[in-house]
């Protein structure tokens, strides 16, 4: 079982996709799996090349995978200190996988709003 995941972000405005007037709805997935699996007790870290340059410039892994590549190959996914991919995000599965969860388990509690909201338009 993986103990520690770390994603590193190409630079982005923000890291929920929501920006401006256009979504990305890769990234709001993402922030939301994210978001899920620190909330279960996962060590699951994202860095954004803009705001945190300095966890890119310390890895080793990520240091050569953007000599070589730049910084097209990302995002980039290390996992245990390991460069596991680069060019897409992880996948439900693979987050399910890693962490040793039930792929059903996870996909649900993506699905379970934290909080209901109700909201009135009228006065």
């Amino acid at each position: 079982m993986i103990k520690k995941v770390e994603i590193f972000d190409p630079a982005l405005c923000c890291p929920t996709g929501v920006c401006g007037t256009d979504v990305n709805p890769e990234l709001t997935k993402i922030a939301r799996l994210v978001s899920v699996l620190n909330s279960m007790g996962y060590d699951v870290k994202r860095y954004n090349l803009a705001q945190e340059p300095m966890p890119f410039s310390t890895n080793p892994e990520v240091v050569k995978l953007m000599e070589n590549d730049g910084v097209e190959s990302l995002p980039a996914v290390v996992a245990d200190g390991k460069l596991t991919f680069s060019g897409r995000y992880p996948t439900v599965s693979e987050f399910a996988s890693w962490f040793d969860i039930e792929d059903d388990k996870l996909r649900e509690k993506l699905k379970t709003p934290k909080k209901t909201l109700n909201i009135s338009l009228n006065n």
